[in-house]
Order: structure tokens, then C-alpha cells, then sequence
């Protein structure tokens, strides 16, 4: 079984940012794609950013240029962050952590986080 742990979320200004963290552990033998999505209230969750083994990223459009994910796979940490800059009130949301990969049992696996809160004032 494979969790996932976000921190980072809260509440802040538009224009301010915030880096969201997401700490994978368990029973992995290897992840390759770690992503961040999003679900506003009454909207569909979507993909805000996904970063896979090789280092291929790809931003939803609605965050490029103010978003950056990036992944720490150093002593297997499997932790991955989005950093998010000058943030606007549409970026409302709770914000999840996925993880796909395979699993010690050679399992393929893909996992959610719990979710963390990202409110933005105007």
C-alpha cells in the first residue's frame, strides 16, 4: 500500500504563492508519474501539473508560467512539490497529490493524497 502525504496548503493574497509538498511512502518500488490536481468546489478535479521519472512535465494551461513541479527522488524520498506564484482567487481549490508507479509486489499502483486547502484572497 502506497500514501501519500500533501502539506503546504493555506490562505493567502492574490499575488502571493505558496509551495505544496507531497511525501510518498510504502510499499513502492518505483513511481513514474507524480502529479498535482485540483478540485474547486462544484467543478471536476482537474490535472494541474505532472512530472514523470524521466523528467517530462506538462502544466495545465491555466497555471503556465506561474506554476513549477518539480520531484525529489533523492534516498528515496519520493516527495514531490509545486510551487505556485503569483496566485489569483481562481486558484481556489483543494489541491491533491497522485502518484502511479509499481509496487514491491510488482503491482501496478496509483494513489491520492488526502488533499490540502489552497484558499487565495483578492
Amino acid at each position: 500500500q502506497v500514501q501519500l502525504v500533501e502539506s503546504g496548503g493555506g490562505l493567502v493574497q492574490a499575488g502571493g504563492s505558496l509551495r505544496l509538498s507531497c511525501a510518498a511512502s510504502g510499499s513502492i518500488f518505483s513511481i513514474n508519474t507524480m502529479a498535482w490536481y485540483r478540485q474547486a468546489p462544484g467543478q471536476q478535479r482537474e490535472l494541474v501539473a505532472s512530472i514523470t521519472s524521466d523528467g517530462s512535465i506538462s502544466y495545465a494551461d491555466s497555471v503556465k508560467g506561474r506554476c513549477t513541479i518539480s520531484r525529489d527522488r533523492d534516498n528515496a524520498k519520493n516527495t514531490v512539490y509545486l510551487q505556485m506564484n503569483s496566485l489569483k482567487p481562481e486558484d481556489t481549490a483543494v489541491y491533491y497529490c497522485n502518484a502511479a508507479g509499481r509496487s514491491l509486489r510488482l503491482l501496478d499502483f496509483r494513489s491520492w493524497g488526502q488533499g490540502t486547502q489552497v484558499t487565495v484572497s483578492s
